[in-house]
Parts: C-alpha cells; structure tokens; sequence
C-alpha cells in the first residue's frame, strides 16, 4: 500500500482509539464535532479494491456530512433534482441514445432524435470555426504504434490505451488522441512564419481504455468523439490566440444557456519540458488573455501539465452544478518530439508554439451535461421535434401532413401523431416527450388554414395561419429562441 502512494507526505488520521484510517484526510478531531442531524448514510455499494477488478470485491458505505441540518436538506434537495435530471435515464425515455451491451460497454449509438441534436452542434460548430480562422481536418482513426512512441503516449498514456493490432507484420494503435495527427499534418512542407498563426480544427473520435467500474452513461465512455483544434503559431502571437480561443469559448457555450464559468489557471510543475523564458512567456499570456476577457480566475501552482501551462473552464448548469469543458494548453513537448519548425524573418528556423484546445471537452458528455441541464426538455431551436400536430380525426391526417410538408421545407421539425389516441393522451404525450410545440387540429383548422399552438407548460396561444405560425418558429430556431418570445410584428417581417 505504502509504495502505491506517490504523494509526501503519507497521512494517516484517527478518531478516538477505535478507528483508523490511511488517508489525505483531513478529518475532524472526534465525531461530536458533527452535528447529528446533519449526518446521512445514503448507499451500500460493492467496490474493487484500489478500483481494479482484479482485486477483492469490498463494502463501500456511502454518507455525507454538512455543517448543519440546512445544509443537509439542501443537498438531499439538490440530489433529488439532479436524479430528475439523469442523463441515462431520459436519454432512454426520450430515445436519444443507448449503450448497447451486445457491442460493448462505454460505447454509444446514437438514436435518430439523439443524431438529429448531435448534427445541429456540430453543424453549429464548424461555422463558428470556420467564422473565426479555423481549418477542418480530418485524421484516421488509427496508426503505426510507431507514432505513438515518437508522441511519447506509447510510454505515458499506455493504461489508458487499447492493446495493439497487428498488420502485415506491423503493430497499428487506435487512437486515444488526435494531437500527433495534426503535426503530421504540419509538417508536410516547410512553414513561413508568415504562414502562422495555423488553426486545425477538428471533430475526432478515440477510444480509450476505462474501467468497467468507472464507466458512466456519457460521462464516462470507452468512444468519444473529441472537439478538438490545435493552433501553431508564433510567441508574439500567442495571447491573441488565448484571447480568441477564450472569446470562441464564450460564443459558444452561451448559445445553450452556460454563462457562468468557474476558470482555473495552472501553472508550471516541478517537472517538464522547456525553458524559463518559454514558460514565462506563455503563462504571461495566459494571464494576459484572462485580464483581456475580464474573467476572474484560481490560480494552481505547479497544476499545470509538464509539457505546459493550461486554463480550464468550468460551466454552471440549470441547478448550479459545475462541470469541467473547456481546455487551452499550451504545448512546447510535441514540437519537440515531432522536429516541428517554421522560418522566421530571419530565415533562421525555429520551434512554433502549439496550443490543445477543447470547448465542449466531448461531443457525448457536453450532450449528457445539455440533457441534465435542461432536463431533457431541449429549447425549440435545438429539440429534435419541434412541432407535433394532434389530428382530432383521421379526416385531417392529409391536411397535418401537408403542414410537415411545409415545415420540411423551411427547415423545420414538424411530425403527425398518427397513433389515433384519444385528444386527452395525444396532448399528454406530447407533454411527456417534451415536445416544445403542439397543435390540436380539427376540421376548423383545416378550413380556416389555421392552427391553435400550446407551448409547453404554458398553454395555448390562440390560433394563426399557418404560414404565421411555421414563420414564427423560423425566426425562433434561427435565432436560438422561444417560440413565444417572437412578437407578431417579428413574424411579420
């Protein structure tokens, strides 16, 4: 156990005589310092040893402890909610997504309303990208064990690597990364300075090896799909590119209701890669960017990669949990190791430098995050179903049809309950799929081309046209807002 534990120093903390316990603690000097009534066991769970399956299976005893029974209630509040919200859970009942154990544990299929949301974030953000000087890429999905030793993943990352496959007498590495893809990439053909700053960007899937027991609906898979991009570019150049990474940040992530951030700046390690200068530099731009963005931030010293400093951004969602999503990390190893140079106006050559970045961290979790955030209830602009038409009788299917038709053709998300069901059931049904709009339509509707919207939770909204109405709801997903927020006046235009 003693030579397992790599930090200084070791720790071991007790209650009383009785109880002892090999920990980074701390604890409390005895147990009546905790106020009984907020104390809570809250589960019973069968757990690995050190958290490998090849070991003893143990009891874990899950509990919590607060200051006072307020702070207990809130919590218990809280988790209540947050189990609502379980991604796992409404992405079953609102078929988005499955993890199918015939194929596999920690892999995804995406369901056709899951894959309709998938592709509008994705289709979002390649034109943000491409808006703001960034190029797409796209890398195998394998390659020559022999990369990743040059990468150094081979040595450091190994554990979290599947094993290897042979061909024709070579060994091939799905990737758990797409960083040494992208060099690739830079070095076919020498650089200019002028030339830089580059921005690649891409949306690459790997595949890395978890723990069964680790595993967790989309938070914690075995094939994700990363948003990656890699910036080369000068030193003098760097903060800028921060800024703009930064600002690219926020675009984004406001457009699905995340305006709260929790940003954390690290810093040098006692070990890594570089000289002071180069560190110096690159922190100061960090630090530079921050203040240009007027974001207040945490410092952790020493938290930072070895290969580079780092800022992290944490997002706060509909209930005030925080989540880790975006990443921009400066990088002074792989160019390094991968011989990666540009001439300067001197035409002396020279090492740029290389920036990781991330903004949703994951296409799947950022979905998981967006389910429990909105609890499964996706805003107009974004739901897979926009609009359900509610036929009263199978006189008006042709006439419901015909209004799909119509929404097809502006883009629009619009289908029929066929199913024949009661007015009562088809009405909550829609409700319980969460479907932002629906639309009662009887023999009136068809007459007077005409429907009567309910906007979810809210009620109707009075009846009409339906070019006014399918306008409306244009208007509404082209500028990811609700459909009752757009005036008569808007539609009209």
């Amino acid at each position: 156990i003693l030579a397992g534990i790599k930090t200084e120093p070791i720790t071991i903390y007790a209650i009383g005589d009785q109880w002892w316990d090999l920990c980074a603690g701390p604890h409390v000097e005895n147990t009546g310092e905790l106020p009984p009534k907020a104390i809570a066991l809250e589960a019973i769970a069968g757990a690995y040893w050190r958290g490998d399956e090849r070991n003893a299976m143990l009891q874990r005893l899950y509990g919590t402890a607060w200051e006072n029974p307020q702070q207990l209630k809130q919590y218990k509040k809280l988790k209540e909610e947050a189990k609502k919200r379980d991604h796992r859970v409404l992405g079953a009942k609102l078929d988005l997504f499955s993890i199918q154990e015939d194929a596999g544990q920690g892999l995804v299929f995406w369901h056709p309303k899951g894959s309709l949301i998938r592709r509008i974030v994705e289709d979002l953000w390649k034109q943000d990208h491409i808006a703001n000087g960034y190029e797409l890429l796209y890398t195998p999905h394998m390659a020559n064990l022999e990369l990743w030793k040059t990468s150094g993943h081979f040595d450091f990352y190994n554990d979290s690597m599947f094993d290897q496959m042979e061909i024709e007498d070579e060994q091939y590495q799905i990737r758990p990364m797409n960083c040494p893809f992208h060099c690739l990439a830079y070095k076919q053909g020498l650089k200019s300075y002028r030339e830089l700053p580059l921005r690649w960007a891409e949306l690459g899937t790997v595949y890395r090896y978890e723990r069964s027991g680790t595993l967790h609906g989309l938070m914690r898979v075995r094939g994700f799909t990363q948003d990656d991009a890699h910036i080369f570019c000068l030193p003098e150049q760097l903060a800028d590119e921060i800024r703009g990474v930064l600002d690219l940040v926020e675009l984004v992530l406001s457009r699905y209701g995340f305006a709260e951030y929790e940003v954390m700046l690290s810093t040098r390690p006692e070990e890594s890669v570089g000289t002071d200068e180069i560190w110096d530099k690159a922190t100061n731009a960090l630090v530079q960017a921050l203040e240009m963005k007027k974001w207040s931030y945490t410092v952790d010293d020493g938290g930072g990669a070895f290969y580079g400093p780092k800022i992290d951004v944490k997002i706060r969602d509909a209930i005030g949990r925080l989540w880790q999503c975006s990443t921009v990390q400066c990088d002074f190893n792989l160019p390094e190791r991968f011989d990666l140079e540009y001439v300067d106006r001197d035409n002396v050559r020279q090492r740029p430098i290389m920036v990781h970045r991330a903004i949703f961290g994951s296409i799947e979790r950022f979905f998981g995050i967006l389910i429990e955030s909105y609890a499964g209830e996706f805003p107009l602009w974004l739901a897979p179903v926009q609009m359900r038409l509610l036929p009263v009788t199978d006189g008006v299917l042709e006439f419901c049809y015909d209004v799909k038709r119509q929404a097809a053709a502006l883009g629009l998300r619009v289908e029929v309950d066929s199913s024949g069901q009661r007015l009562g059931k088809l009405v909550r049904n829609a409700e319980t799929d969460r479907i932002p709009l629906a639309a009662v339509v009887g023999e009136k509707e068809r007459e007077t081309q005409t429907l009567a919207v309910r906007v979810r939770k809210q009620g109707e909204t009075g009846s009409a046209s339906i070019d006014a109405v399918l306008e409306r709801m244009k208007i509404a997903t082209q500028q990811y807002r609700d459909y009752i927020d757009i005036t008569d006046a808007e539609s009209r235009c």
